[in-house]
């Protein structure tokens, strides 16, 4: 083909997978724009308590990732932002950028003095909704960029002008105007991740009705510090500390009705929390209940030293229903045990549901012509000449495979770019 029209490097998605991307692209000195739907940078991986291989939090390597992007002059960061059209060709894309309001412009310096005068409040996202924050808020403590937010209901209200009179900096812009941006580029790394299969389309276990029933995402943020309970694993009902909590694997997954695949973290992010509970109470009892136990490669010799704790049990069977009991907000399991071929009834204080993986392009397409799979995720690395999908885009995927998936895509775009 002929000389790309351009060499710069467009980005969807601000997740580990296109960060990485992204950096990588740009310090290989390509001009870069990266894209992100949510007003700050770091995808689900900022909403975890801790993350595999190294069991650590996650702000050590998204700290890392965005001094790099501060050190780098060529990568364009655009915050609640998403692609609207894509045409054109390998070298030459036009592409069509919709950036919804902030009401915050550059001039915020994250004094709080906004959140302060606002009397609103709106459900917590980044918590998942378990909690409450102003609707003039940061997302979170470490959001990228450190600039606050309002939310389109405060705007609207006779609140928002207090909450602009409270700002020192005149930050806040209740005018400002959805816009459209749109830039030409060599290359497309898609790069939209997952989101976690709706628990409430699981009628028998009673997600959005029982309280003390919650989703293995919303228990990463009880047990963060900057979580709804400061990183207290509590019941959500009464504010208890739970002594049983049940963990049901594959809710919603290998399942011809929901998601017929394996997302392959699942299991190990359960006993990952497992240890987060035992770590807290010592003398909780997990039950964690499993059709099998996937853990691949290293990871084995964790599921190993899981297996040792004598308050960790791992009963196999698929829970077939969940029951409420309304004095306590207890929970009561029904399941069978596969080994003996027994009916049980297992009374637990707190059930966490191991969701799969769903890929947002099931839901939300890349704008141009490309195979999908049978599930919704991008049928190839290259599904089209000038665009490449990486991470969950494509694959499920943990943390660490996501960022070697968005440094491959990297390599591909600039290769794409280059070649003549």
């Amino acid at each position: 083909m002929a000389k790309a029209v351009t060499q710069s490097i467009l980005v969807v998605g601000g997740g580990m997978t296109g960060l990485s991307a992204a950096i990588e692209a740009a310090e290989a000195g390509h001009e870069v724009f990266l894209v992100e739907k949510n007003p700050y940078l770091g995808g689900r991986v900022a909403q975890l308590h801790h993350y595999f291989p190294k069991l650590c939090p996650p702000s050590c390597g998204l700290e890392i990732n965005f001094r790099r992007i501060k050190n780098n002059p060529r990568l364009h960061i655009f915050t609640m932002a998403e692609v609207e059209k894509v045409s054109g060709q390998e070298g030459n894309w036009d592409v069509s950028i919709k950036v919804t309001p902030r009401y915050v412009n550059e001039k915020c310096t994250g004094c709080n003095k906004c959140s302060e005068a606002c009397a609103m409040e709106i459900d917590n996202p980044f918590n998942y909704g378990m909690d409450k924050i102003k609707a003039a808020y940061l997302p979170h403590d470490m959001a990228f960029p450190m600039r606050y937010v309002l939310d389109p209901a405060l705007v609207k209200s006779p609140e928002a002008q207090k909450v602009k009179d409270a700002c020192p900096y005149g930050a806040i812009d209740l005018d400002m105007a959805p816009a459209t941006l749109d830039l030409k580029v060599g290359a497309i790394i898609w790069a939209t991740g997952w989101k976690p299969y709706d628990a409430s389309k699981l009628d028998t276990y009673g997600f959005g009705q029982y309280p003390n029933v919650i989703t293995n995402v919303m228990m990463e943020r009880l047990a963060a510090y900057n979580g709804p309970t400061q990183g207290k694993i509590l019941r959500p009902s009464d504010g208890k500390e739970p002594q049983t909590i049940g963990f049901i694997q594959c809710a919603g997954s290998r399942d011809e009705n929901h998601l017929p695949f394996c997302s392959t973290i699942c299991c190990l992010a359960s006993m990952k929390q497992a240890t987060y509970v035992r770590e807290q109470y010592p003398d909780a009892k997990v039950i964690i209940f499993f059709i099998d136990i996937r853990a691949m490669d290293r990871l084995e010799d964790f599921y190993q030293k899981v297996k040792e704790d004598q308050n960790v049990q791992f009963f196999k069977g698929k829970v077939a229903k969940i029951e409420q009991d309304e004095a306590t907000k207890g929970l009561i399991l029904r399941v069978e045990d596969t080994t003996s071929m027994t009916l049980h009834e297992v009374p637990v204080d707190l059930v966490v549901l191991a969701t799969g993986m769903q890929p947002n392009t099931s839901e939300t397409q890349i704008p141009a012509a490309v195979q999908y799979d049978d599930y919704g995720f991008v049928a190839s690395l290259a599904p089209r000449p000038g665009i490449f999908a990486a991470g969950c885009t494509r694959t499920p995927l943990a943390v660490s495979e996501s960022v070697q998936d968005g440094t491959a895509a990297a390599l591909k775009a600039i290769q794409s770019v280059l070649r003549r």
